[in-house]
C-alpha cells in the first residue's frame, strides 16, 4: 500500500483518529515586554503538555492506529523523545515496543521508556546509528518500524498541531517551529500551505534544514550541542524537504547559549520548564535572530519538556 500524502486534507481526516489519544495542548499570550523585547504579545503554543511530553505522541498514535496489525510489535530509532511516545502509544494500544537510542539520549528519556513498557537498547553512539541498530532488528523481527519524521503517517500526525494552532490563533501570522529531522515542520508547513508563515529554528550545531535548503537536497551534517537527543537527526527527512522547498520560510540558526537562555527566561517569566529542543524556537526570538515587525502576530511552539535538568534559584539566606 502506498504511503498517504502529507497534506491538509490527510491531516484533518487523521484527527479525529488520534483525538481519543492525545491533549489538545493550550495556547497562552504573553507581553513581550516582560522578556525584554519589543512588539504585541507573544503566543506560546504549550506543546510539550501533550502526552508524553513532547508532539511526538500524535505521529507515533497515527502509525499504530493505521499501519500493521494490532498485535505485531513495533520498533523506533529515536534520540528519546519519538521512543518515548511511541513507547507511550504502545502500551495504550497493548502492543509491544522496542525502542533503539544512542548513548547521548539523557537519562530521563530512556527512563520515561522504561515506564511505559519498552525494550531500550542503546544502539550506537549517535541517532544514525541508533537507526541502522534498529532497522537490522526489524530485518530479522518482522516488527513494524515507526520512523521519527521520515514516516507520511508521522508528518501527518504531527501536522495535527497545526491544525489545533489555527483554531487557536487564526491569526498567526509567523509560526516558529524547531527542527531537527523536519516532522514537526514539515507536518506544520503541509497543513498551512503558505497561509501562515513557518520558519524554522535550528542549533548551530545540527543545522539540517539550513544545510539542505543551501545544497538543494538533504545533506548530511555533523551534530552536537546541547540539543543534540531531540534536535540531532544529522540530516532533514527526505518527505519533509520538498514540503520545506515550498511552504517553509527559511531555518533560523541559535547557539546553544542562546538556547540555554530562552530557557532560563521560560522558566524566570513563566515557571515554565523546557527541554534544549523544546525552549529552541524562543532562543530565536529573545537573541533577536527573528525580529518581527511591532505589529506582527507571532506564535513560538515549545514543543518538548522531557528534562530532568531543572534549576531553581538558591533559597534566601536565613534571618538571624
Amino acid at each position: 500500500m502506498s504511503a498517504p500524502a502529507v497534506t491538509r486534507a490527510a491531516i484533518e481526516a487523521a484527527e479525529p483518529l488520534i483525538r481519543p489519544y492525545i491533549r489538545e495542548t493550550p495556547v497562552i499570550e504573553v507581553d513581550a515586554a516582560d522578556f525584554g523585547l519589543v512588539g504585541l504579545p507573544i503566543s506560546f503554543k504549550l506543546e510539550f503538555l501533550q502526552a508524553s511530553g513532547t508532539f511526538k505522541a500524535r505521529g507515533a498514535f497515527l502509525n499504530l492506529l493505521t499501519r500493521g496489525g494490532p498485535e505485531s510489535g513495533v520498533i523506533a530509532a529515536s534520540g528519546g523523545n519519538h521512543g518515548a511516545a511511541v513507547a507511550y502509544a504502545a502500551q495504550r494500544l497493548g502492543r509491544k515496543a522496542h525502542i533503539f537510542v544512542p548513548a547521548i539520549s539523557s537519562p530521563a528519556k530512556i527512563e520515561k521508556i522504561r515506564a511505559c513498557g519498552a525494550d531500550v537498547v542503546v544502539g550506537g553512539a549517535v541517532y544514525a546509528e541508533a537507526l541502522k541498530a534498529s532497522r537490522e532488528y526489524a530485518a530479522l523481527s518482522g516488527d513494524m518500524q515507526v520512523h521519527a519524521y521520515d514516516q507520511a503517517e508521522t508528518l501527518i500526525g504531527q501536522g495535527t498541531v497545526g491544525l489545533e494552532l489555527a483554531h487557536q490563533v487564526p491569526a498567526a501570522e509567523t509560526i516558529l517551529v524547531a527542527v531537527g529531522g523536519g516532522g514537526l515542520i514539515g507536518g506544520i508547513a503541509a497543513y498551512y500551505a503558505g497561509d501562515a508563515r513557518v520558519v524554522g529554528v535550528e542549533p548551530e550545531r545540527a543545522p539540517t534544514l539550513a544545510r539542505a535548503l543551501e545544497a538543494g537536497q538533504p545533506v548530511d551534517v555533523a551534530v552536537s550541542g546541547v540539543a543534540a537527543d531531540s534536535l540531532g537527526a544529522g540530516r532533514i527527512g527526505s518527505l519533509v524537504f520538498p514540503i520545506a522547498q515550498q511552504f517553509v520560510a527559511g531555518s533560523l540558526l541559535v547557539t546553544d547559549g542562546e538556547i540555554v537562555a530562552a530557557q532560563s527566561a521560560l522558566w524566570d517569566v513563566l515557571r515554565v520548564v523546557v527541554e534544549p529542543g523544546g525552549a529552541a524556537a524562543f532562543a530565536a526570538l529573545l537573541s533577536g535572530r527573528y525580529q518581527p515587525r511591532a505589529d506582527e502576530k507571532v506564535v513560538v511552539l515549545l514543543c518538548g519538556a522531557n528534562t530532568s535538568s531543572v534549576h531553581f534559584d538558591p533559597p534566601p539566606a536565613a534571618s538571624p
